[in-house]
């Protein structure tokens, strides 16, 4: 069959295949057929941006290495003159930092040779669930992000480009700056958004369980093991798995999970044979990890596949503009959740929020917030049910000295109440945090939130 040669459906192609190899042609073409796909198929750079000036794909899948240039190429080509057309990279085995550059230059995904059927319907289908316009996803994120700020605005923009990709996401930030919800609006953006949205604390999961806990295992592997059992991986199939304080991972398990991210295959604990798994990965850490990289703490090869594309989200202090709104939100839900009527914020009260670091950014808002919902018992929210802490360098919001001196007294004894409820339930569990965060029905994010705010070292 000549390399020029089209199959297709009376609609048009749907899919520019580009390989030097007769053979892969051949074979990915007679897989799109199968899924209902029409094709064009070419061998060389040239031929392909003909095909691209005269026709309208829905898909590229090019081979990195051509007779007359590289897939690298084409992406950038692609890029720039079908802005809306994804593109997937085909890289020889073992290669693969050659994805990772195409990754980086804005392709959607990619597949190793010898191709996985598996894994090219899997990529296939994602793509032909892809969302609408990029306005319709910056419409969408604000259900998962809120703020009117240039800030925020910038983050909504940028995760509009990324939901239509396939490429991991590595998401930076102070804690308690959104970093899971702008993880999920990555996710229910993007075309997995009908997958399972899976989220694991890397930094709660013990050693000596984290290779079951993402793999899996067989009934029988180990003393314990009384049925089978699927690991994150498995459950986040045809979805997006979410490593949050992905920096936690002991070096052990950064190599295991190196191997996974790169052949997209896993092995449950007990087996032999290795399972296709179809997932995208969202990482984040509010820790340096180029910094744990220089410090061997990290392995550079993984932080480079995790690092594919960055997305910093800002501190709360960098977008004060968005704090009345956020606030107002948070209330709602936690008036809502505990029954009570909206109260609303006095001027004074809004005023002190808004001029006000928050070092622990929207988290600590919050909590401030459900502390101020218990306090005040009215319809009215006052600066002193706030009870904000000085921060160092910055004054307290405080109308006089002797509002600033009882609340200061107040929050020594609510600081003392809370630190003593921590250490009696942490001494119940025997140190473990998921546990004592169970009891007292917080979150366990919640509960590493206080500890730091209150200064308790693990």
């Amino acid at each position: 069959m000549s390399g020029k040669e089209r199959r297709q459906r009376p609609g048009g192609p749907d899919v520019l295949v580009i390989d030097d190899e007769e053979d892969i042609r051949e074979l990915l073409e007679m897989t799109l057929i199968r899924m209902g796909l029409g094709a064009d198929s070419v061998g060389t750079v040239a031929e392909a941006r003909a095909l691209l000036e005269k026709n309208s794909y829905r898909l590229c899948l090019t081979d990195m290495r051509l007779p007359d240039g590289d897939g690298l190429e084409l992406v950038r080509y692609i890029n720039e003159h079908c802005a809306d057309l994804p593109v997937a990279v085909i890289t020889a085995y073992g290669s693969m930092e050659n994805a990772v550059v195409a990754l980086k230059a804005g392709a959607f995904d990619y597949l190793a040779k010898p191709v996985s059927l598996e894994q090219l319907r899997a990529l296939v289908k994602s793509v032909f669930r892809l969302p609408g316009g990029e306005a319709e996803g910056e419409k969408d994120a604000s259900a998962f992000l809120i703020g009117e700020s240039n800030a925020m605005g910038q983050v909504r923009q940028l995760i509009g480009k990324l939901a239509r990709s396939q490429a991991p996401v590595y998401i930076s930030g102070e804690s308690g700056s959104g970093k899971e919800r702008a993880a999920r609006a990555v996710h229910g953006l993007g075309p997995r958004a009908q997958g399972q949205f899976v989220a694991v604390n890397c930094g709660a999961i013990p050693e000596n369980l984290m290779e079951s806990e993402f793999f899996g295992y067989r009934k029988g592997a180990f003393t314990g093991a009384d049925s089978d059992h699927d690991g994150f991986f498995q459950a986040a199939d045809g979805g997006t798995l979410f490593l949050d304080e992905v920096a936690d991972l002991p070096l052990s398990m950064q190599v295991k999970l190196l191997r996974v991210i790169q052949e997209k295959r896993v092995r449950r604990i007990g087996e032999t044979d290795e399972r296709a798994v179809d997932v995208r990965i969202v990482s984040a850490t509010h820790q340096n990890l180029r910094n744990l990289v220089e410090a061997g703490a990290f392995r550079q090869d993984l932080f480079y596949r995790l690092n594919v594309i960055e997305l910093k989200m800002p501190a709360l202090r960098e977008r004060r503009e968005d704090i009345p709104m956020l606030a107002e939100a948070l209330l709602a839900r936690l008036a809502g959740q505990s029954g009570v009527a909206l109260p609303r914020l006095s001027t004074q009260a809004a005023e002190a929020l808004s001029g006000y670091g928050f070092p622990g950014n929207v988290r600590e808002l919050e909590n401030t917030l459900e502390r101020a919902l218990a306090l005040s018992g009215g319809e009215i929210i006052h600066v002193e049910d706030l009870a904000l802490e000085p921060i160092l360098g910055q004054e307290p919001p405080t109308a006089n000295s002797r509002e600033e001196a009882t609340r200061s007294g107040l929050q020594d004894y609510l600081d003392g109440l809370e630190r003593q409820a921590i250490v009696d339930a942490l001494e119940q569990t025997e140190g473990n945090r998921t546990a004592a965060a169970r009891l007292l029905k917080v979150t366990f994010r919640s509960l590493r939130y206080r500890m730091e705010r209150l200064g308790m070292k693990d």
